[in-house]
């Protein structure tokens, strides 16, 4: 049985994954003028069997449809599973190099000894990762009258 090897490298892999995870909404070569208070650009009309047109809009409306197309703080394009999962990360790729017998790297070390020194941070019960206290809040006063607990 013949197979050949997948993909020319890891260089032609990593090009092709990034032209569709490191795309942008809309390509510079579409672009077809910027002023102050316009901005045109190319689309494909496929109501009309893909005819090239022309679409100039004001700045501010073309800033508005662009920005629907990024994500909120917070939010990841990307996600890992696996042992690249955020939760286990340093641990995970720290064994991983153990059972494939290769040297941790200098920056690996230090993150895992920073990982054995968080033991102190509160974490997360459901991914693991450190949390961090930003506020307390008070605890809110009971709306129910004081008849409300009597019991006699």
């Amino acid at each position: 049985m013949y197979a050949k090897p997948p993909f020319g490298g890891p260089a032609q892999v990593l090009a092709y994954l990034g032209r569709y995870t490191h795309r942008v909404a809309i390509a510079n070569s579409r672009l077809v003028s910027v002023t102050d208070q316009h901005v045109a650009f190319r689309w494909k009309d496929y109501r009309h069997h893909g005819k090239a047109k022309i679409m100039t809009l004001d700045a501010d409306e073309f800033i508005r449809r662009f920005l629907l197309h990024t994500l909120p703080d917070g939010f990841h394009r990307i996600r890992h599973y696996g042992f690249l999962a955020n939760g286990h990360r340093v641990q995970k790729l720290a064994l991983c190099r153990e059972l494939l017998d290769v040297p941790p790297s200098s920056t690996a070390t230090e993150k895992i000894d920073d990982a054995t020194h968080m033991h102190a941070v509160d974490r997360c019960p459901c991914c693991g990762g450190a949390m961090m206290t930003i506020a307390i809040l008070p605890q809110p006063q009971s709306r129910r009258p004081a008849f409300w607990n009597d019991s006699s």
